[in-house]
């Protein structure tokens, strides 16, 4: 259905919540199940359609088609779990009890760099708690929004505006962040977008989700498996060509082991095979713009000014394309640069060296973001301070793997300038709804609460 302005796309999706919230949570994780069902026969389509858009390699694109069918797995099983709790009541013959309902419409703005599988975090959560959603893709996935809303509209009967696609920039996203009929607003994207985003939500006192950039690190420690380790760190600092929020772009490593760590780091990046990434041969494709190219030789460029060793970086010509393939940096410091405190959306990887475990530690967390994290080490007080209250101050915190590639299970998101929101699994459907309080008096009698006396003189 083609709607003429804002106003009927955000009134259908309304009228669409109100039916759907009457769906009991069972059957409308049914409908997602068959959702996901859908998702499975059109895989190999769907994931051609991420690679066109996003550039990403067939195996990574394949893998988010995955994750949005596992997520639709997930909350099929959780609109059966939609738990709510009974506490005891001060007050005899009484009942306390908490219940959870839907919020309404959800406004989902997503990034060109998981084009489906953030959507379905969203609408998986939303739909099963009994909320619609208004989707407002990246202008570089209007592609895979259209292929994934066609998949819908195959299962959906008379709930098809259940998913609304918004297609646009910011202004889109702007006039979905300041219509009091959209409760909630969930924005994955860099820290700049969420800090221009949330005042305008918060200004009506809506609620948001927010999921935004990450500046992520790695220790690596003495009795860490240094083949597994540099496996980890190639993948985190180079998949998706560096264009993932959870991509590496920090390693602080033990002065005792830099040396062989460098060696097969150095070695392993000479192996990565760049092209096109259509081609199933390949593991890394092209930055998604020439403005990410740019901001990327620009870093490059400053530190290399400062005298700094920068290995790789340059970009490729490969098969006469004019997008922008690049091989992945390695930049050497012996101090902590400005650049390293400010994510760059590109695969730029800074190796530092540390002494003590605990100023490593204090590197990692001494920037605005606090997204992902991981340690590669044997030693189990190494791994068990890096996940106390002393360690990690991230949203994810990792052993002996890599930033990247966070499971559906647990809840993704972070702290501090990652904007603090949960997506995806353990207790994050919660954001999509409201939670009510309920005390029911099944006695004669009237107790109020506190004692208080307020009976007829």
């Amino acid at each position: 259905m083609e709607f003429n302005n804002h106003d009927e796309l955000v009134a259908a999706s309304k009228n669409a919540a109100k039916k759907w919230r009457l769906v009991p949570a069972p059957q409308r994780g049914e409908v997602v199940r068959q959702f996901g069902n859908e998702l499975r026969n059109q895989k190999a389509e769907l994931a051609k359609v991420i690679t066109t858009e996003a550039r990403k390699i067939v195996s990574e694109a394949e893998g988010e088609v995955q994750e949005a069918i596992d997520m639709c797995d997930f909350a099929t099983g959780l609109s059966r779990q939609l738990y709510g709790l009974t506490m005891p009541s001060e007050r005899p013959d009484h009942r306390l009890q908490e219940l959870w309902q839907p919020i309404g419409v959800v406004g989902c703005i997503t990034a060109f760099n998981f084009p489906m599988a953030v959507f379905a975090w969203n609408f998986c959560l939303a739909s099963v708690c009994g909320n619609s959603i208004i989707w407002k893709p990246s202008p570089h996935s209007n592609g895979c929004a259209d292929a994934l809303k066609n998949a819908w509209d195959k299962v959906a009967g008379e709930h098809k505006d259940l998913v609304l696609v918004l297609k646009g920039g910011n202004e889109e996203a702007v006039a979905l962040c300041k219509d009091e009929n959209i409760p909630l607003i969930s924005a994955t994207g860099s820290t700049q977008m969420g800090k221009e985003l949330a005042p305008i939500v918060s200004a009506r006192l809506g609620r948001t989700l927010l999921e935004l950039g990450g500046n992520n690190a790695a220790i690596i420690c003495p009795s860490a498996d240094l083949d597994l380790t540099v496996k980890g760190v190639t993948f985190s600092a180079c998949g998706t060509t560096g264009q993932r929020c959870t991509s590496l772009r920090r390693a602080f490593v033990h002065e005792d082991i830099y040396d062989e760590f460098m060696q097969k780091l150095h070695a392993y990046y000479a192996t990565l095979k760049i092209g096109d990434p259509s081609n199933s041969s390949h593991q890394l494709g092209p930055l998604i713009s020439e403005q990410s190219y740019n901001d990327m030789q620009g870093v490059i460029e400053s530190l290399k000014n400062k005298n700094v060793t920068v290995h790789g970086g340059q970009r490729l010509e490969i098969e006469d394309s004019k997008e922008f393939y690049v091989m992945p940096a390695i930049v050497e410091v012996s101090k902590v640069e400005d650049e390293m405190l400010n994510e760059t959306f590109a695969p730029i990887l800074y190796v530092k060296k540390f002494t003590e475990l605990s100023n490593a530690i204090e590197m990692q967390n001494n920037v605005k973001q606090g997204l992902s994290s991981s340690i590669f080490t044997n030693d189990m007080r190494e791994s068990e301070l890096f996940l106390s209250s002393e360690g990690s101050d991230c949203g994810i915190a990792n052993v002996n793997i890599g930033t990247s590639g966070a499971e559906i299970g647990g809840a993704f998101g972070g702290e501090k300038d990652t904007g603090g929101g949960r997506e995806s699994g353990s207790d994050a459907w919660k954001a999509y709804m409201r939670r009510v309080t309920a005390t029911v008096n099944y006695g004669k009698e009237l107790p109020l609460a506190q004692g208080v006396e307020f009976d007829e003189s």
